[in-house]
């Protein structure tokens, strides 16, 4: 599910910001982008999403900034600098290659020149940088709350869909006996052969069609799992891993039925019941 949330606090005149956004994955994927001072505080961070969020890729950024007032210097590392040079010039000689080795070359090399760092006591500042990143959870949650009951309707909508189907199929399943019953009649007829419509024979083969060919069972487990993947949709909870194995035990159901049914109408319902949840499959896999 998708979702973006952000969250601000001051400690001591520092303010510190966290900005989460979620995107759709079926498993839980964090991935949190702090300064090089907090990165003690990953696990912490990492937990308290945990505890909130089930499924998607979370993106997590994490910054700080003093407003205190005073001019801020490069931060140069002199010993760095002369290394990069060294490097350079070894490699010119190695490759006889002409040109000169600037100061603008060597400022450019990574680590060189930079931003200072603000000196900061990861657990000292933890309770603000976790009222922010509550902040940003609520918002992130109330966000995918949102897109997760447009979900749900549409998950509704094609559960309704399938009821009907299913029902069509309850109307239609007693007439297949009569109608194998009518076509071996016709088919003995046509070949000639002295059977009477009252023969054991003929009462033996029926009866072992109808067996064979009863779907009542599966009718019924797949109702009971409409129910209650409808019951769970509407639980206040993380309820997609749940949803996602109710879905399986419908095909499982629907799979029996279809090669049990050994009837035309009834294979048409059953195939736009497969239709209607392999739409309802993709869209559990996003929700939490």
């Amino acid at each position: 599910m998708t979702g973006y949330g952000r969250g601000e606090t001051d400690y001591t005149g520092t303010k510190f910001s966290v900005e989460l956004n979620s995107v759709n994955r079926k498993q839980s994927d964090i991935v949190i982008n702090l300064p090089r001072a907090l990165a003690a505080l990953e696990p912490q961070i990492r937990q308290t999403i945990n505890e909130n969020i089930s499924r998607g890729r979370t993106n997590v950024v994490v910054s700080y900034h003093n407003g205190s007032a005073g001019t801020r210097k490069l931060a140069l590392d002199t010993e760095l600098a002369r290394s990069y040079q060294d490097a350079m010039r070894a490699l010119q000689k190695t490759l006889d290659a002409p040109g000169e080795i600037t100061i603008g070359a060597i400022l450019q090399a990574p680590g060189v020149m930079r931003a200072p760092e603000e000196a900061v006591d990861s657990s000292a500042v933890w309770p603000a940088i976790e009222r922010a990143l509550r902040a940003a959870l609520t918002d992130l949650i109330k966000m995918r709350e949102r897109e997760g009951k447009h979900l749900a309707k549409d998950l509704i909508r094609r559960l309704k869909a399938m009821r009907k189907q299913i029902k069509e199929i309850r109307g239609l399943h007693p007439d297949v006996v009569k109608k194998y019953r009518a076509a071996l009649l016709e088919r003995i007829h046509k070949a000639g052969l002295p059977i009477s419509s009252d023969d054991e024979r003929l009462t033996k083969e029926i009866t072992f069609f109808a067996d064979r060919a009863d779907v009542s069972e599966e009718l019924t487990r797949v109702e009971s799992h409409l129910a209650q993947f409808a019951h769970h949709l509407r639980r206040h909870e993380p309820v997609g891993r749940t949803l996602e194995f109710i879905t399986q035990e419908i095909f499982r159901e629907l799979n029996t039925l279809g090669a049990k049914a050994n009837d035309a109408a009834i294979s048409q319902r059953v195939v736009v019941c497969k239709a209607e949840l392999e739409k309802i499959r993709e869209q559990i896999q996003n929700l939490e």
